[in-house]
């Protein structure tokens, strides 16, 4: 293979996010999805009912990630912590894929708006079903693009993808989305040439770059129903369309969760997507050529979700990289031409290289895999992986519960809940985990209650029959306790604090 330079940009690109990608990527949510993933392979079945905590047992259950959470079990089980590396590192990569694809103009301007994107999205990277769900995302946009762009027809690819999308993560609302906004864009700029006709008939109706017209809309609008009847494919049935607005309908999640507030940009992690985010709009506003209705709405609409929710800012490094180059290579076609000097030594050459060109060319691409593999091998070994998640995971404080097997019903703090399903189950089955769309409002509200030593708290134990408290060692319920005579603390690390119910 003769490795040109734009092929040797890409490759180098693809090393890049590959090297992005390969980090420790358990997290406190990863837990209760590989339990889950267990207990499916374990029983040959998908839960109906809640099988984890003591609180919600026997509830009704749905799963949308069950697809994806049997696999993940599976590779962990095989390859341990490697296993789930390498699993989000692929759908990180596979996504990216499409968002290339989807992308146009100059192999630098690609290849930095790349690895701008990843570096915008790469706080929603974990292994959990989510990042599944971000690689369907980035497919479901570059079937839209090609459609608008290219007027390749592909839709009817959707509808399975939405099938598969609605058994593998909650976010399948995600398609609807993009769906939902290119409809909006194209039923705007079809409305804008109808008035812009009516007001001068000589110049026609013909749809602008980017716009597939009236029986286009119709066709991407029974698509969008078709999906949605491709959502009832799954254990759960017509009802999982309803699983999205349940999830967002639970305010205590807007007010405590982390993951579900709005990104804090003092954070170094969150601030790539503002770059993204003013560097596209910035292009967008010095280009000479009227933007594309659609894509403004795309990417403002996602932009307005990511400002809303953290777990949203993944989706403008879907939708923004294409806008951004497009937009560029307009601008660097209108350069060229005005400065033709300049554009030829600009210019990247896409003639085969030879001789010393061709080994040098080489040469940088076997560093540059190096390199990645070697950051590869940093987060791969157990050992890595353990001691990055001994900071968010009550390790120790679970292993000594297992030694002791003090007596009782436990309560737990919400973010160690998914690391105990996985580490105590089925001899002590968790108070609350990140299952929040199985925890209802009220519920959730009194589970702070405790968790803050509000009035009351002790009453709420009693009623759960809890004698046994796991929580964060510098917890406002920790301090509670601490000062207890009913209590006495049996455990404590630097993370995590264990507290047994005295004579209970």
């Amino acid at each position: 293979m003769k490795l040109t330079l734009p092929r040797l940009v890409t490759a180098i690109t693809f090393l890049a996010l590959f090297a992005m990608a390969m980090r420790v990527s358990a997290d406190t949510d990863t837990w209760w999805h590989l339990r889950t993933g267990q207990w499916i392979v374990e029983h040959r079945a998908v839960p109906a009912t809640d099988p984890f905590s003591h609180t919600r047992a026997g509830a009704a259950w749905l799963i949308p990630g069950w697809i994806v959470q049997v696999p993940m079990y599976a590779l962990f089980a095989w390859l341990g912590y490697a296993g789930l590396n390498l699993f989000t590192a692929f759908f990180i990569l596979l996504a990216f894929v499409f968002v290339y694809l989807a992308c146009e103009g100059h192999p630098l301007a690609r290849a930095f708006t790349l690895v701008l994107a990843a570096a915008a999205s790469a706080l929603y990277w974990s292994a959990r079903p989510q990042i599944v769900s971000f690689a369907l995302a980035a497919i479901f946009a570059y079937i839209l693009w090609l459609y608008r762009w290219r007027g390749v027809n592909r839709l009817w690819v959707l509808v399975p993808l939405m099938a598969l999308w609605a058994n593998a993560h909650g976010g399948f609302a995600i398609g609807f989305i993009l769906i939902g906004l290119t409809l909006a864009g194209q039923a705007l700029s079809l409305a804008g040439r109808w008035l812009q006709r009516r007001a001068a008939p000589a110049e026609g109706l013909e749809p602008a770059p980017g716009d597939q017209g009236a029986r286009g809309l119709a066709w991407l609008a029974g698509i969008g129903l078709a999906c949605a009847l491709a959502v009832m494919v799954n254990p759960a049935g017509p009802v999982m369309l309803l699983y999205p607005f349940k999830t967002v309908s639970i305010g205590v999640l807007q007010d405590f969760i982390q993951e579900w507030q709005s990104p804090n940009f003092h954070l170094r992690q969150a601030q790539p997507f503002l770059w993204l985010l003013f560097a596209t709009a910035a292009v967008v506003i010095a280009a000479r050529r009227r933007a594309n209705l659609t894509d403004l709405l795309l990417v403002g609409g996602v932009a307005y979700l990511g400002f809303f929710s953290a777990r949203n800012v993944a989706l403008l490094a879907i939708v923004a990289p294409p806008v951004l180059t497009h937009h560029l290579a307009e601008g660097w076609g209108d350069f060229t031409a005005r400065y033709p000097a300049w554009g030829r030594r600009l210019r990247v050459s896409s003639a085969p290289p030879r001789g010393l060109a061709l080994a040098v060319n080489w040469i940088l691409l076997v560093v540059v895999a190096l390199a990645a593999l070697a950051k590869a091998a940093l987060a791969l070994p157990s050992a890595a992986n353990q001691a990055e998640l001994a900071k968010t995971v009550p390790i120790g404080a679970a292993d000594f519960v297992r030694r002791t097997r003090p007596a009782g019903k436990l309560f737990n703090s919400y973010n160690f809940g998914a690391y105990l399903t996985w580490a105590l189950y089925p001899d002590y089955p968790v108070y609350v985990d990140g299952r929040t769309d199985l925890y209802n409002e009220a519920f959730l509200r009194e589970y702070l209650d405790v968790s803050l030593g509000r009035p009351g708290y002790g009453a709420t134990l009693e009623k759960y029959g809890v004698n046994l408290v796991l929580v964060e060692a510098n917890s406002i319920l920790s301090d509670r306790l601490s000062e207890s005579a009913g209590w006495r603390e049996a455990y404590r690390d630097a993370l995590a604090v264990v507290y047994e119910r005295v004579n209970p």
